[in-house]
């Protein structure tokens, strides 16, 4: 049995950081993905202007150590990136006696799809502009 969840979608904040009381640097961003909306016979559904119309989810992902401090440096806000680790389900009291429940998905692996603004704005680096024919494997 296993527990595996993988997503591919855009940032939708900044990613932030903080560091538990044992030293344990935990990073969190939240994760935007779609699918088309359809109708009651199964058929896509377009808005007025002929565009699909989509569902959008939004997930919370945590980063623990490495990976959470390579997301924290790198991740921007609308970067496409493709998350590969757990469902980690939660359930806490909270202060007025009433039972919470939460979901997150802890990641093992953060793949950049796609540059962030700043780094796009800059034209990448030179390496970038490498075609397809010349990626040195």
């Amino acid at each position: 049995m296993q527990n595996l969840v993988i997503l591919a979608g855009n940032v939708g904040a900044t990613p932030e950081t903080r560091t538990t009381q044992g030293g344990t640097k935990i990073t969190q961003f939240s994760l935007a993905t779609s699918r088309p909306k359809r109708d009651s016979d199964g058929k896509t559904m377009k808005d007025g202007d002929g565009r699909r119309v989509e569902d959008t989810e939004w997930h919370r992902i945590t980063c623990f150590n490495g990976i959470g401090k390579t997301v924290a440096q790198y991740v921007e806000t609308g970067q496409k990136v493709m998350v590969r680790g757990r469902i980690h389900y939660t359930r806490w009291t909270d202060q007025e006696n009433i039972e919470r429940y939460g979901v997150e998905i802890i990641a093992d692996e953060v793949t950049f799809l796609s540059y962030g603004k700043s780094r796009q704005q800059q034209g990448g680096s030179q390496d970038d502009n490498l075609g397809d024919d010349d990626i040195p494997f």
